[in-house]
């Protein structure tokens, strides 16, 4: 509005529609609500009106929608959809998602003050700054016709009975007019402030987007998880039990075989037909340890801790079962921080405290090395890290020089199956006696 050309573009003319627009809207949007509260209210004691008056609190959905689109004529910044898509398909997984959103309520709030105080200011701001400056412009012309040289009317208010009256009051009418486009400018841009601010996403709501993107991360960590568990079935039930029952081949063969080359060469494919057994029983525990699936967590953090080459002792109390998917991103936290121990921390010993309490997991592995680990170096750490960030956890690490080394976790989870689960706060250790 400040540039020199704005009288001769398109704005004014879009401010004008903008709030023409606006006045048409709100007199729908007036006659619509009255209508469903009035007709919603009188049949809500036989309950046909509450399918009204579900309506009537879903029509904000549908005026806010059209003031978006209203918008992009004085706003070139679109205001995006604050509503987000239903969980499942139908209208009934819509009108429960669309009744439990803020936006829902906030944009019925805007639509009743659209309806019973914004339009009228609307209209009567461009009867006044549009109607009387033209009405007043046209007073030659109105003069020349109707008033057959005569005289003419202003508003029916002014009389003018002379020519030079006339086109000064047309002068002035022209005046007025670009008064008056400059102030309906103004208001457009304060009406079009006012509905972004009201409509707009609040700080304090989660965004639409930010919502369905935590949901899509969970989703795709269940996913990730049960083809980890997959995997692990078919490689268990399919792969080593091959492996086993040529290895039981191999070896009733090696017992046949008399001695020589081919008995030699039989032991020798005994113990690789072993080796890759073996080899494959440590995959499957890696990817998805059994013990996990069928103990918990407990369990499977005491049978890593037996596995273990630097002694552990293990001190974790979870009063059941977990979410499947904090359980596996615990219990290989705990592996891989046992591994760092064993590779880099030259400690003698190591430590695995924890449990849950008031809707958390807390993970503790302590030992006594050098210290020193630096997440930066490539010791797996920010691969943890970000493992336990999906699950919206935290994770910290203390490592002076000279030790001790303290990594300590924590989970947002809720226990799902309650009980007493095996080992529940006993120390474990691995025994190395012989």
């Amino acid at each position: 509005m400040s540039r020199p050309g704005f009288l001769l573009s398109a704005w004014p003319w879009r401010s004008v529609g903008y709030l023409l627009s606006g006045a048409l809207a709100g007199v729908v949007a007036l006659v619509g609500i009255l209508t469903l509260a009035v007709a919603g209210g009188a049949l809500a004691l036989v309950l046909v009106g509450l399918p009204l008056l579900v309506l009537l609190a879903l029509s904000g959905v549908v005026v806010a929608r059209l003031e978006r689109r209203r918008l992009r004529l004085v706003d070139a910044d679109p205001v995006p959809d604050p509503h987000r898509a239903p969980a499942a398909t139908g209208l009934r997984a819509w009108l429960t998602t669309r009744l439990k959103e803020q936006a829902t309520w906030r944009e019925l709030g805007y639509t009743l003050l659209f309806a019973g105080l914004l339009w009228p200011v609307d209209a009567l701001v461009v009867t006044v700054a549009l109607l009387l400056p033209v009405s007043m412009t046209a007073a030659p012309l109105l003069m020349a016709t109707v008033g057959e040289g005569r005289e003419a009317k202003v508003l029916k208010q002014w009389t003018v009975t002379t020519w030079p009256t006339a086109f000064g009051v047309a002068v002035l009418g022209l005046l007025l007019l670009a008064v008056g486009l400059y102030a309906l400018g103004v208001l457009a841009g304060a009406r079009a402030g006012l509905t972004r601010l009201l409509l707009a996403s609040r700080e304090g709501e989660p965004d639409a987007r930010v919502v369905e993107l935590s949901r899509s991360r969970a989703r795709l960590v269940d996913a990730f998880e049960a083809e980890r568990r997959r995997i692990e079935r078919d490689l268990h039930d399919g792969a080593q039990q091959r492996l086993v029952a040529l290895t039981m081949t191999l070896g009733l063969a090696r017992l046949d075989a008399p001695p020589g080359p081919l008995a030699d060469q039989l032991a020798k494919a005994h113990d690789e037909a072993g080796s890759a057994l073996a080899e494959l029983r440590e995959l499957i525990q890696g990817i998805h340890p059994q013990v996990l699936a069928d103990y918990g967590l407990t369990a499977a953090v005491a049978d890593a801790a037996d596995r273990s080459a630097v002694p552990v002792d293990v001190d974790l109390s979870v009063p059941g079962r977990l979410d499947r998917a904090v359980e596996a991103a615990a219990y290989f936290v705990v592996c891989e921080a046992l591994a760092n121990v064993d590779k880099h921390s030259g400690a003698g010993r190591a430590e695995v405290r924890g449990g849950h309490a008031r809707g958390r997991l807390l993970l503790e592995v302590r030992d006594d090395g050098r210290g020193g680990a630096d997440a930066s170096a490539g010791s797996g750490l920010t691969g943890l890290a970000d493992r336990v960030s999906v699950l919206d956890g935290t994770l910290s690490l203390s490592s002076p020089p000279g030790g001790p080394t303290l990594l300590r976790v924590e989970f947002p989870c809720e226990v799902t199956e309650p009980g007493v689960t095996r080992g529940t706060g006993v120390p474990v250790e691995r025994d190395r006696s012989g």
